[in-house]
């Protein structure tokens, strides 16, 4: 018989147990004892530690509750039952579990009866086959076994075969009733004879030449067990350092690396690094002439791609019988982008010059440092130096600014950028390797996850003010106006505003502010204020903005007497930045609501300081102009009304990289860090009160990486932002006199397209932001690659090359989307308005 709930709803902490209660005690009274095996499966405390913490009340009163069950339960056995409890994992001190640390891993095991004694007390089992362990936060060792020993055990307690595949061992103390051991014995050998079954039946497996370098080892702990010892421990001894052996070398065949798929994969990585930078390159040389450019070498890279999966079909054919473990998809994989990205290279190569890596100094020490451990440790405080560091170069550009206007506008949004950059570090979760020199406050304690009261009282403020931030950035050049002047207060404020009482109201919730009673209700109040959060920015931002993607406005003015009256455009210095920033705030809508309270105050931190890095780049581009202007035009020129038109100082990689670590961290800033542990599995319940697929799958994931994805997103604004319109005015037909004339001609009716040139700027922004966190991944790669016989490898170097591979994989979707969505949109009308034929 069976009696099944829903043990995944973690905010729910009494529907379990009150069920397992109520179907076990029945059981338990029955003078019959309708049962042979037993399992009650309590999940109180488990969801108790996920949703409020170890140190929080209700975990006392859910432990005591457990404690009387355990009262009741003991009261009502026979001498005929066994009663084993045990956890299956434990928690860390937030009270979450799934990473590697030892309190996570650790659980305790109790095994009781009334009837005749489980062990000898007075005669202990051989020293041999017990472990000890110190445990965190004790001074004395305790006794200690694998989780799979309990498997065997109870198999044989119950008169059952031990199942086929185990390789645990059974706990000793259960077997050991007589002095000189003969069950303990009886069992070991039942046991030791199950696992070299297993273990024989593996090796004549096709899979079984990954015992071959164990097999000798293996044989030669068999061949122990078949002698007798005079000494008594011995003859125990021995069918334990076979399980053992079994074991260990069952362990390192099943976590062994493949060099040669590693090579492969790493030969990827490195050679489609190579290609992301040639796409850089070409895009940057090419110019106003770009989409010619590009069309041309993705035709090639997709012939490429086409001709290398099939060289990878004909080398698996002519390789398959020697080499194994490789099959044919793997050859295709591996050569259709090798080839493809070869191709790409080819056609534009690379400047991979000292001069050229002398302008990316910070991702590369980025890039290396993944070598270090305690780099990785401590990222989370390494990255806010560098990103500080990074905006140094264009802050001094302030100091030389020909005009005072610049000036100031440099030195003050930088200094704006590098105080959000301070406060946002203030923000940390810690890693168990970090120790006592990191201080949780993401929470309000290391054991409470629930907000500071600092950000309880800071919370809707922020959620009103980013708005008002916003609006001001606008307002700069006037582009507050069209579709902003909608969407800011009717769409941007709501979303903010319900994804932050959405939190509040959860916190109340779980700390009782307003009792349990009211528990039903807030469960549903928040869940309609988290879809209509979610409603607002998706359904409402998406439809006004799609039908309204620009920023402008129109004024006349009447005109001196018999001229035609003036028109002004308002918003015009910056038609192209303004409606995408617009297209920005969906985005920064729906992750804001799927964001705990102190990330949301480190989201509006990142907004401000990344409209402020905009303002920088802009002045220092402006500066650039003027200074190119002056060395290089003549005074004819520098006199014509569109002289700072036709000069504009192209986008820098240097401009990427601040943006690109700010993405990286907010991440740290919004409570996360490169470890399964610090997944905030609250956001799963968002916008359903229960488990519910792909919805609470979806939430947990922009929870987890839409601090990442905002930042991607934003990189098409560094060619977008404050670049007006650029319109050739000079007529045609001037042009089309000789055949080099016709060429120019060409190209000045391209120039005549207003989108030409911040479409290509915003795609090598978002090519640059994708190329600096495909570096970050080939470098977490590597090291993981090279240190993999390092002690840390499983909980720093591979975790952290999977958050790079989610890194990347997030740069790529935010950048696609807000080219291939919003650049193209903004561009096409803006376009429609300014000439664009």
């Amino acid at each position: 018989m069976t009696f099944p709930y829903d043990s995944f709803n973690v905010e729910d902490l009494h529907t379990v147990d009150e069920g397992v209660i109520e179907h076990l005690f029945p059981l338990l009274e029955n003078p019959n004892k309708p049962f042979d095996f037993l399992v009650g499966h309590f999940l109180g405390v488990d969801h108790v530690g996920h949703r409020v913490g170890p140190d929080h009340a209700s975990m006392k009163t859910k432990l005591t509750q457990m404690n009387d069950v355990l009262k009741r339960v003991v009261d009502l056995l026979d001498d005929d039952t066994l009663l084993v409890v045990l956890g299956d994992h434990g928690m860390d001190r937030s009270g979450d579990h799934g990473g590697d640390g030892e309190l996570e891993t650790s659980a305790a095991l109790w095994v009781y009866s009334k009837g005749p004694a489980l062990s000898q007390a007075h005669i202990p089992p051989p020293s041999g086959l017990l472990r000890y362990t110190y445990f965190p936060g004790t001074t004395v060792r305790h006794r200690s076994i694998q989780q799979i020993d309990i498997l065997p055990t109870i198999s044989l307690l119950l008169g059952l075969p031990i199942p086929y595949n185990n390789l645990g061992t059974v706990i000793p103390e259960l077997f050991w009733r007589d002095s000189k051991g003969s069950e303990l014995l009886r069992a070991l050998e039942i046991n030791t004879a199950q696992i070299k079954t297993y273990l024989d039946t593996y090796r004549s497996s096709p899979s079984g030449g990954e015992l071959d370098d164990s097999w000798q080892s293996i044989e030669a702990a068999w061949a122990v067990t078949k002698a007798t010892s005079l000494i008594q421990d011995s003859n125990f001894v021995k069918f334990s350092n076979f399980n053992w052996v079994a074991l260990g070398a069952c362990r390192s065949m099943w976590a062994q690396f493949n060099p040669l798929l590693m090579g492969l994969g790493l030969s990827v990585l490195g050679i489609g690094l190579l290609a992301t930078w040639s796409a850089w390159y070409g895009l940057k040389a090419a110019k106003n002439d770009w989409i010619h450019w590009l069309d041309a070498y993705l035709g090639r890279l997709l012939r490429g791609m086409a001709g290398g999966a099939v060289v990878g079909i004909v080398v698996s054919l002519l390789l398959s019988s020697y080499i194994s473990g490789i099959d044919a998809l793997d050859y295709t994989l591996f050569f259709a982008p090798l080839v493809s990205s070869v191709i790409g290279i080819i056609s534009s190569p690379p400047k991979l010059s000292l001069k050229a890596l002398s302008t990316t100094p910070i991702l590369i020490m980025h890039t290396l440092a993944f070598f270090s451990n305690s780099f990785t440790f401590w990222e989370d405080r390494i990255v806010s130096f560098l990103l500080v560091s990074s905006i140094v170069p264009s802050a001094l550009v302030g100091f030389t600014a020909p005009v005072s206007r610049l000036r100031n506008r440099i030195l003050g949004f930088s200094l704006l950028f590098a105080v959000c950059v301070r406060i946002m570090a203030i923000s940390t979760v810690c890693r168990e390797e970090q120790g006592s020199n990191c201080h949780v406050t993401f929470y309000a304690s290391s054991t409470i996850p629930s907000p500071p009261l600092t950000v309880l009282a800071l919370a809707i403020p922020a959620a009103l003010g980013l708005p008002y931030a916003m609006t001001h950035f606008l307002g700069i050049s006037r582009s507050d106006v069209g579709v902003a002047r909608s969407f800011i207060p009717l769409i941007l404020r709501p979303s903010l505003f319900a994804g932050a009482t959405y939190w509040i109201i959860e916190w109340a919730d779980s700390a009782g502010i307003l009792g349990h009673e009211w528990a039903p209700l807030l469960r549903i109040v928040r869940t309609g204020t988290a879809r209509v959060a979610f409603s607002i920015a998706i359904f409402g931002g998406g439809f006004l903005w799609w039908s309204i993607p620009i920023c402008l406005d129109f004024e006349a003015r009447e005109g001196e007497p018999g001229k035609n009256r003036q028109v002004n455009v308002i918003g015009y210095a910056n038609a192209f930045g303004s409606p995408y920033l617009i297209f920005w705030g969906i985005g920064l809508g729906v992750v804001y609501a799927t964001t705990q309270l102190t990330g949301q105050i480190v989201v509006s931190l990142a907004t401000i300081a990344f409209l402020s890095w905009l303002e920088v780049v802009d002045s220092v581009r402006d500066v650039r102009s003027i200074e190119a202007q002056f060395v290089n035009a003549t005074p004819s020129t520098l006199l014509g009304a569109d002289a700072s038109a036709n000069i504009s100082s192209p986008i820098r990689f240097s401009d990427i990289v601040p943006l690109a670590l700010l993405g990286t961290h907010v991440f740290f800033g919004t409570g996360h860090q490169s470890t399964i542990s610090s997944i905030q599995w609250k956001s799963a319940f968002l916008v359903t009160a229960n488990l519910t697929y792909p919805w609470s799958a979806v939430t947990v994931i922009l929870n987890s990486l839409g601090p990442l994805f905002l930042m991607a997103f934003a990189s098409p604004l560094l060619g977008l932002w404050n670049r007006a319109p650029v319109m050739n005015i000079t007529p045609p037909t001037l042009q089309e006199k000789t055949r080099d004339q016709d060429k120019d001609a060409g190209v000045e009716q391209q120039l005549a397209a207003p989108d030409i040139q911040v479409k290509g700027e915003s795609t090598l922004a978002g090519v640059g932001y994708m190329a600096y966190y495909a570096t970050l991944l080939l470098g977490s790669a590597v090291s993981a690659a090279i240190l993999r016989r390092h002690l840390m490898v499983w909980k720093v170097f591979a975790p952290r090359f999977m958050a790079g591979v989610l890194g990347v994989v997030v740069a790529d979707v935010g950048v696609l989307l807000g080219v291939g969505v919003g650049v193209e949109r903004i561009t096409n009308r803006v376009g429609r308005m300014f000439g664009k034929r």
